[in-house]
């Protein structure tokens, strides 16, 4: 029995790899789309500021670009925990104290929460596919209906690395082994 349970404990501490490596490699993707989006905000700024001109294409660039690392970072920001969360009585826990407000939380609030964007994210996405929506301002960027996409594969990145955190945490709490953090 006890093998068999490390060989169930093996293949999910497996899947859990594979799923912080697929968010690491997207998260090292998005980073340079950060680096490129303060590029165009300097230039931005410099022509507004210096030249008195300004590019709508520009700005919309600027936005665009934003939302996709928000949406296609946020597994990756989930995978090295640093989301934003009160820590008053969490700081304090001891790593099983810990595992357990994880799993909680991922019960409660990460896996309904990605559900619930997802699913309510599609007829908004068609929508914007089927008359492939684009600026409704001269001078801005088509394709938006792009842009709306990574809405459900960003949650999608988020609720997989969920459950990467629910993997760990919960052989945290039943004292398996995995040589990482939860």
């Amino acid at each position: 029995m006890g093998q068999s349970r490390s060989r169930s404990a093996l293949v999910f501490l497996r899947v859990s790899r594979l799923i912080d490596w697929l968010n690491e490699k997207v998260g090292r993707i998005i980073s340079w789309l950060t680096l490129l989006m303060v590029i165009v905000v300097s230039v931005d700024v410099l022509l507004r500021y210096v030249f008195s001109v300004s590019y709508l294409a520009l700005q919309e660039f600027e936005w665009h670009a934003f939302s996709l690392v928000f949406l296609l970072g946020a597994g990756f920001t989930l995978k090295h925990n640093d989301h934003v969360r009160v820590d008053v009585f969490y700081q304090r826990l001891g790593r099983r104290g810990k595992a357990l407000i994880n799993l909680v939380g991922c019960l409660i609030f990460l896996f309904p929460g990605c559900y619930l964007v997802i699913k309510t994210s599609f007829p908004f996405i068609y929508s914007s596919w089927s008359m492939h929506e684009g600026s409704p301002e001269p001078g801005g960027l088509p394709f938006r209906y792009l842009i709306k996409a990574a809405i459900p594969l960003g949650f999608m990145l988020v609720g997989i690395q969920g459950i990467s955190l629910f993997i760990r945490n919960l052989f945290t709490l039943l004292g398996i082994e995995t040589d990482e953090e939860g």
